[in-house]
Parts: structure tokens; sequence; C-alpha cells
């Protein structure tokens, strides 16, 4: 069985010309946009789950490592 995990996240948002562009102030890496502010939100969180595999595909496997620099 998987378990959900919940994240409190800070956006950093603004209007561009075109778009709303965001970004998260502990992931500067996920970055995006959208044409209202709701989108931007829905998509930076879709890019959230992406990048740190949130939910992983059943089709993927995961696995913990460790690095030690």
């Amino acid at each position: 069985m998987k378990t959900k995990m919940k994240a409190k996240l800070k956006m950093v948002y603004w209007k561009g010309k075109k778009f709303w562009v965001g970004k998260l102030v502990d992931h500067p890496e996920i970055m995006t946009q959208g044409e209202t502010l709701e989108e931007l939100e829905e998509n930076i969180i879709d890019a959230y789950r992406l990048i740190v595999f949130d939910d992983v595909p059943a089709e993927h496997e995961s696995k913990e490592i460790v690095l030690i620099v």
C-alpha cells in the first residue's frame, strides 16, 4: 500500500508579459508558468511531483541511495 505525503512549499510568483510565472523557494530549479494563478499552482505541483518522484508510476521502481560527499 502506498502512503501519501504532504509537503508545504513556498512559491514565489509574478505576472510576466503573457503568463503567471512561479518557482519554489526550496527548489528553485522547479519553475513553471500558467495563464491563471490557479493553472500556475497546478503546474508547479505537477512539476514538483515529477522532480521529486512523489508519485512514482506503477511501472517504475524506486530505491533510496546514500551519497557521501
